[in-house]
């Protein structure tokens, strides 16, 4: 069971939202998709789901082709989308019931909505209106609604958006669960959430893939030489001191006199900046060296 995209490109009108796009994903992991605002993600999402054509290029679910096969596609695919639209009139569990009846399963509908009830932990909730409910409760029915046919492929667009931080973990726990033996694509805008649950990575920008890695080997697209280090002073300075001291590319202010700085190189710059400290009479009250993350890469590739 797998999602495999070929060549796919689209148009809205004159703008090319999606420029020959090609991957793959298998099952049994997850797959994180990323990329800035307008960079073609819910696109590919609408695209690989059916819900629009791709002006050219092929996309096809478990070996069936998306355009040809569309509704037998649909019944393999648990879609949450970015604007998780639901009947706010509808309470939970009736809404729940409604959703199994459109999939026609051979298995018992209220079996099928008491155990998604209990999964995504909507017991408390099962009677009463999607409307009442929180924006965390109504996210979680989101994803029931995309669970409860137990589809081998799995399209979730900010799965969670507006949850507590401990909603969050039990949502993450549950896609990971669900990533053993689905095919699981992500897209989300919190670097953390993919760095704790996804086993790779593509990031797109402008339309185009600009990385496509394990998890554990994105952060090798960064080539050049660079360190960064986060260092923080006695009192306040001008950025154009710390951008003055060699190697220096950067140096970016965050809060309490502390400073991002990056710098370019193989030779530690800590001791060059204890030494800028000392000569202009700073104590230095941290310093530490940034290992790279999620976030880093990601402002790399899409310049930000």
């Amino acid at each position: 069971m797998s999602i495999t995209v070929q060549g796919v490109t689209k148009y809205y009108g004159e703008q090319k939202a999606l420029d020959n796009v090609t991957f793959k994903v298998e099952t049994g992991s997850i797959t994180g998709f990323l990329g800035p605002n307008g960079a073609g993600k819910s696109t590919m999402m609408k695209i690989i789901t059916g819900f629009i054509p791709a002006s050219s290029g092929e996309v096809y679910i478990n070996g069936l082709e998306v355009g040809t096969n569309s509704l037998e596609v649909k019944k393999q695919i648990g879609y949450l989308p970015e604007n998780n639209p639901l009947y706010p009139e509808m309470y939970v569990r009736e809404y729940l019931g409604f959703v199994a009846s459109l999939y026609k399963s051979e298995t018992n509908r209220k079996s099928l909505v008491d155990n998604i009830i209990e999964v995504t932990g909507l017991t408390a909730e099962q009677k009463k209106t999607i409307g009442s409910l929180s924006k965390g409760y109504r996210q979680r029915v989101g994803l029931a609604q995309a669970l409860i046919h137990k589809p081998p492929v799995l399209i979730l667009d900010e799965a969670t958006t507006g949850l507590d931080p401990n909603q969050i973990v039990e949502i993450r726990n549950l896609i990971k669960e669900a990533g053993r033996e689905k095919t699981v694509m992500l897209s989300t805008h919190i670097m953390q959430e993919v760095e704790a649950i996804c086993d790779r990575v593509i990031i797109i920008d402008k339309g185009i893939i600009v990385a496509d890695e394990d998890i554990a080997n994105i952060y090798s697209v960064i080539k050049k030489p660079r360190q960064v280090v986060r260092i923080g002073f006695d009192k306040e300075i001008l950025p154009e001191a710390l951008s003055s001291v060699a190697n220096v590319t950067l140096a970016r202010p965050l809060k309490d006199n502390i400073w991002l700085v990056e710098a370019e190189g193989t030779d530690d710059i800590r001791p060059v900046l204890f030494s800028f400290a000392v000569q202009n009479n700073l104590t230095v009250l941290s310093l530490q060296k940034q290992e790279s993350n999620l976030e880093e890469v990601f402002r790399h590739l899409t310049n930000l």
